[in-house]
């Protein structure tokens, strides 16, 4: 369980966070959390609730300022809290060596013929600063017994990309206006995009990527190994589920993340990437609920980026990356010297494993690829990772392949005191690792 004093110290901050300036928030929407068996309250100004896990709802309003203090004051409310935006221009990356598909080559010595193998350092093994991908693969004995759902909640994903294994809703038929499969969507077959509503509020379907970063995150995560085209992703049996919950200025709102967390939780997802942040929080727990409730109710485990400010997160928090879930693993980046990225987050308390994060090569829309770095390549490469360990090891629990992510790590002497497990995320490590906790 992670340190209580962190959870102290951010209570700490939030009560602080009250008596200032609300940070910048959507002007009619906000989170409600009521009491087990409370009825929902009539507020004047309030034109919806939408229920979106548990007693947590999504609340529409014409006058918002007058509907928190309403419902502030209301004996069936826990919490009520305003719909805080990200913080924009974090989504702002730089994109170098752009090529196309590439050309079938035989990379002696490796087990994939992906033509820009070579360009792919965060797979080698650990002396060479990767997270030891290549070696896992060339001494595999058995084959994964489990497809894993590892959803991409970013700005979207390329579902055309000629390299990328997109999760497919089967129980939904496309294009005929109709909830097929009664989940609260109509024509989901690819994921959802929950920047865009209808008429009633819904989650609309259209969720491509016109940004890059989400593809880009994708193809890291799962990107077809062996297939003579482009890169290899870290995991081989896994199916990447699109959920467009970031704009391309990255100034995502709460009720979206809280949203997409949990629609990707119902429909499959075993593992969540979460490449994105914000610096305030004002209190909000309605994300850490909801991760909270997928990891109880789902088994899912979130994995998300450190943030790339160069800070410690113990003294200046970065949400989701700081709140104190048991299913919540966050992840720093480093470089392929192996130390840590000048640009990452990091902080003993707050960050557990680093993973490779600088000049990482990966998709882009378009059947292209090139360069990226931030905090946000090293989660996806983390994320792979837990999605390659439990389709070998599907009953693990998420906070046991959470711990297990942590204790296996390739340990880097400079870490120490930077993060909880002291380095860098190891495939081949983590393999054996759950095997031994499993007692296989």
């Amino acid at each position: 369980m992670k340190n209580l004093l962190l959870t102290l110290v951010l209570g700490l901050l939030a009560t602080a966070a009250y008596a200032t300036q609300p940070a910048p928030h959507s002007p009619n929407r906000l989170l409600v959390k009521l009491h087990e068996g409370a009825s929902i309250p009539s507020v004047q100004g309030v034109k919806s609730w939408k229920r979106l896990f548990e007693q947590v709802y999504m609340v529409t309003t014409t006058n918002l300022e007058g509907a928190y203090t309403k419902l502030q004051n209301d004996g069936n409310v826990v919490y009520v809290e305003r719909d805080y935006y990200g913080r924009r221009d974090k989504m702002d990356v730089t994109i170098s060596d752009v090529q196309g598909p590439g050309v079938a080559k035989e990379n002696k010595g490796q087990p994939f013929n992906d033509p820009y193998l070579s360009k792919q350092w965060a797979l080698t093994n650990s002396e060479t600063f990767g997270m030891s991908v290549l070696r896992a693969f060339q001494s595999r004995t058995s084959a994964p017994k489990q497809e894993i759902v590892v959803a991409v909640v970013d700005t979207g994903i390329d579902i055309t990309h000629q390299d990328l294994p997109v999760w497919k809703n089967l129980k939904e038929i496309p294009n005929n206006g109709i909830d097929d499969d009664n989940n609260g969507y109509i024509d989901d077959v690819y994921g959802i995009n929950v920047l865009v509503r209808d008429s009633q509020g819904r989650a609309t379907m259209d969720n491509r990527d016109t940004h890059s970063h989400g593809t880009h995150v994708s193809c890291s995560i799962g990107a077809l190994q062996n297939n003579g085209i482009g890169v290899a992703g870290v995991a081989s049996k896994v199916k990447v589920m699109g959920v467009r919950t970031v704009p391309n200025d990255g100034d995502e709102l709460d009720t979206d993340v809280v949203e997409a967390f949990i629609y990707a939780a119902k429909n499959g997802a075993r593992v969540i990437n979460g490449s994105f942040g914000k610096a305030h929080n004002e209190g909000g727990m309605a994300v850490s609920d909801a991760i909270d409730y997928i990891g109880k109710n789902y088994n899912t485990l979130v994995v998300v980026a450190a943030g790339n400010d160069s800070d410690d997160i113990d003294r200046t928090p970065t949400y989701p990356a700081s709140y104190a879930n048991d299913n919540l693993l966050v992840v720093a980046a480093t470089t392929s010297s192996g130390g840590l990225a000048y640009f990452s987050n990091y902080g003993a308390v707050g960050v557990d494993v680093a993973a490779p994060g600088n000049n990482i090569y990966s998709c882009l829309p378009g059947n292209r690829y090139g360069n990226m770095s931030g905090t946000s390549m090293a989660s996806p490469n983390t994320a792979g990772v837990a999605a390659e360990v439990l389709s070998f090891y599907p009953e693990l629990t998420a906070n046991e392949l959470r711990e297990i992510l942590i204790r296996s790590v390739a340990k880097v002497g400079s870490f120490s005191g930077r993060m909880v497990s002291g380095g860098r995320v190891d495939l081949q490590r983590a393999l054996a690792e759950a095997g031994h906790a499993l007692g296989q």
